[in-house]
């Protein structure tokens, strides 16, 4: 089992740059007996099982972010950029609907595995096309929630970018300079999110809010400050609010001498399923089989789960193997063992849903 996800790190494919990896992943499942795998219009791989009218997606992403991390086995552990966000488990996708194909040929059912494009970059392209392209009876949505984690919803985000430009004066004068007033739109953000917080111990339901860069210079004449705020957001607080309050802040600044510019993305709204669906019944049940005790869980950060949540409104869960505190890090790995088990798990939830939803053909 590993072997097939070692192969699929040492290729590398930061977002925007997956095309080497899709084509090996379509050869892979060709290889493996899918009856059709093929590269779509925007270069997400796609591959496919059976051909009956429920259809079961299992969409991963084989974008990473950048950073390169040595392939290697250490300890019963394989290292390498990708293990666990998310060709962990895309792989496991991919392994879980080889071993099914003939349940998934004996019952009125289609499983598609995805590898979408650029889920690490604001577009979430690959996942947005497959949003329009299809409509399934279930989705399972790669990514790490551990071996005995089930994953039911992710917050929102959106990015709030400023430029604030205005003639140079002396530091004695007492007008606030770029950078002052950029930083008073950080502390806007702050303390909105400190009222909406109040009283809300969960961190899935409050405003997160992260400054991610802050740059200022000058020409001599005229200065300068470019600010980027993200902000994860809760059910009930969406992107367009705090476009809004944002916007607000900056009609208050009309007073100034200063030119502000601001642009918003990456807004996606945050999403939660229940846990009583037959997806996720079935994921306890296979969780409990291997002598585990399930637990759900909801994520702070934001992935494909955000995009085809809203659009496909079926039941959906995220899963996979890896641990996601090491998401994005130098120390990125998933512990071997626990890679095959969660391959099994998957197997077996798919293989429940597959024989109690479907009839046979």
């Amino acid at each position: 089992m590993i072997e097939l996800l070692e192969r699929c790190v040492r290729i590398p494919s930061p977002s925007g740059q997956e095309q080497q990896v899709a084509l090996f992943l379509r050869d892979e499942m060709l290889r493996r007996g899918f009856d059709r795998a093929y590269i779509d219009e925007v270069g997400n791989v796609v591959g496919v099982i059976g051909s009956g009218n429920r259809q079961f997606m299992l969409l991963g992403h084989m974008d990473t972010v950048s950073g390169e991390v040595p392939v290697r086995y250490q300890d019963g552990k394989l290292y390498g950029r990708g293990t666990v966000d998310a060709k962990g488990p895309l792989c496991a996708f991919v392994l879980a609907a080889e071993a099914l194909q003939t349940t998934i040929r004996h019952n009125d059912a289609q499983v598609i595995v995805v590898g979408a494009v650029e889920e690490e970059c604001a577009s979430s392209r690959g996942a947005r096309h497959v949003a329009q392209q299809y409509r399934p009876d279930f989705c399972v949505i790669g990514e790490p929630s551990g071996t005995y984690g089930i994953t039911l919803g992710y917050k929102g985000r959106l990015l709030i970018s400023a430029r604030i430009e205005q003639p140079m004066r002396h530091t004695a004068v007492p007008e606030p300079s770029a950078c002052e007033i950029a930083v008073s739109l950080w502390n806007h953000v702050v303390q909105l999110a400190d009222a909406w917080n109040a009283g809300k111990s969960s961190t899935f339901d409050q405003i997160l809010p992260s400054l991610r860069r802050l740059q200022s210079g000058d020409d001599g004449l005229r200065e300068w400050c470019e600010i980027l705020i993200g902000a994860r957001l809760p059910l009930g607080y969406g992107p367009p609010e705090l476009r809004a309050a944002a916007e607000q802040w900056q009609a208050a600044q009309a007073a100034q001498q200063a030119a502000i510019t601001m642009r918003f993305e990456a807004a996606e709204p945050a999403w939660r399923v229940p846990r009583d669906t037959a997806l996720a019944r079935a994921f306890v049940e296979a969780v409990r089989a291997m002598g585990m005790r399930p637990a759900f869980k909801l994520k702070t950060g934001t992935s494909d789960f955000n995009v085809v949540g809203p659009a496909w409104q079926c039941p959906l869960v995220a899963y996979g193997p890896g641990d996601s505190s090491l998401d994005h890090t130098p120390d990125e790995h998933v512990v071997i063992e626990e890679f095959e088990k969660s391959v099994a798990i998957l197997t077996r939830a798919l293989r429940s849903l597959l024989t109690d939803i479907t009839s046979p053909a």
